[in-house]
């Protein structure tokens, strides 16, 4: 989202030609899952942006997943390489093709993802600027707990951290400090006036009387999303009409959530209700129809959901944990609860439920908020800044070399 919108608004606003590489998968479960539904590999322009898409050998990563998990754990020599192949993407001829990409400068997000490696090796190669985009959650030792991910950055012109947050790990972690900008992300706040509450619920078809509490994003286990579910039961002790929406792309972690929910009787399932695969245009409608959006999840190098929700004026709770409180800001534009606590939660959501008053004006504040700090035409700005600056950089670094 983050790459595109980006990408997206530096062609808009300052006619800057742009090239996305990506893949030709959905979700990052593909890169190690072979038979999962592929999009067609090729070429093809949106808004303005040239996207290339290349096919995954997802059957070499799956092969590499069945042992690394014991190097890992075993701490063997090179186990960070076998995790590197195991995750993926592996994508034959990327390398060569960045190269001949005719760019000035050389952007890559996010880790702990094989292609990182590959576009700083590109740049490397052709004696371009490279800049390396966040994305870090140093609560997922699996996933960042990997010297090689530091090494990387500090060889990058630039390293762009989504918050304060992560600059500073980043920088404890061994990267020179000079080598990092901070940008947060964005949401584009137009869509989202065009719903209310009640236009949306019927949309959705749901109730327009019934307390509805939302999730809306990535569901996998790192996000949260089955501790809501053991939240809810204390939440209809006290909030019995309380219904709970689950919307995003279906991914494996879904069919496990299904399974919790088949051992609930009948009238709890029936406040349940599953949005699966939705298009990207309905997101402001999902937002909309919300009372509460509950997002406790434990590995955010950001937390772009939070701003979506801020961009509808709905009330948000996240956990204290990685970058989330130095985006959401307790008692002021949401609440805060511990990570993997459905208690906590569920008072949170309570707490909400019954305070309409409390709901507006954390909804109001972040707003505020997201109009003034986190909109994609500052973001982009910002970006566009970072590879300004490498690249006049870079072009002195080169005079410098042949002796101008």
């Amino acid at each position: 989202m983050v790459i595109q919108r980006v990408s997206e608004e530096l062609t808009r606003q300052f006619g800057d030609e742009v090239t996305v590489f990506t893949t030709n998968c959905y979700s990052g479960e593909a890169f190690f899952t072979p038979g999962l539904e592929r999009m067609p590999a090729g070429e093809e322009c949106i808004n303005g942006v040239h996207v290339r898409r290349f096919p995954v050998r997802s059957r070499v990563s799956w092969l590499f997943r069945k042992v690394q998990g014991s190097a890992y754990r075993l701490r063997l020599p090179g186990n960070q390489y076998l995790r590197l192949w195991a995750g993926g993407p592996i994508v034959p001829g990327l390398q060569q093709a960045i190269e001949q990409e005719d760019a000035e400068v050389i952007a890559a997000s996010s880790f702990p993802l094989m292609h990182m490696f590959v576009a700083l090796r590109a740049a490397r190669q052709t004696r371009r600027p490279c800049v390396l985009i966040g994305g870090l959650h140093p609560q997922d030792a699996w996933g960042f707990d990997r010297p090689m991910i530091y090494q990387a950055i500090s060889r990058a012109d630039a390293y762009i951290a989504y918050t304060e947050y992560e600059a500073e790990y980043t920088v404890s972690r061994g990267v020179p400090p000079e080598k990092i900008r901070v940008a947060g992300a964005g949401v584009d706040l137009e869509p989202f006036a065009a719903y209310t509450q009640s236009a949306a619920r019927r949309h959705l078809g749901v109730p327009s009387d019934v307390p509805l509490v939302g999730f809306i994003g990535q569901i996998g286990g790192h996000k949260g999303v089955d501790v809501l579910l053991k939240a809810m039961p204390r939440v209809w002790e006290a909030v019995p009409e309380a219904h709970l929406l689950i919307a995003g792309a279906r991914t494996l972690f879904a069919a496990r959530l299904e399974r919790i929910l088949e051992s609930w009787d009948t009238a709890q399932r029936n406040q349940i209700i599953l949005h699966y695969n939705f298009p990207n245009e309905e997101k402001p409608a999902l937002f909309a129809a919300l009372d509460v959006f509950a997002y406790p999840s434990g590995y955010e190098s950001f937390g772009i959901a939070f701003v979506e929700a801020w961009a509808a004026r709905k009330p948000v709770i996240g956990c204290w944990r990685g970058a989330v409180p130095w985006v959401v800001h307790p008692g002021r534009d949401g609440l805060l609860v511990p990570f993997q606590n459905p208690e906590a939660l569920a008072e949170a959501i309570i707490l909400l439920l019954h305070n309409p008053a409390l709901r507006a004006a954390l909804g109001e504040a972040g707003y505020r908020k997201a109009a003034a700090k986190y909109n994609w035409p500052s973001v982009a700005q910002q970006f566009r800044d970072v590879y300004r600056q490498v690249l006049v950089y870079n072009d002195i670094q080169a005079r410098i070399d042949n002796g101008c």
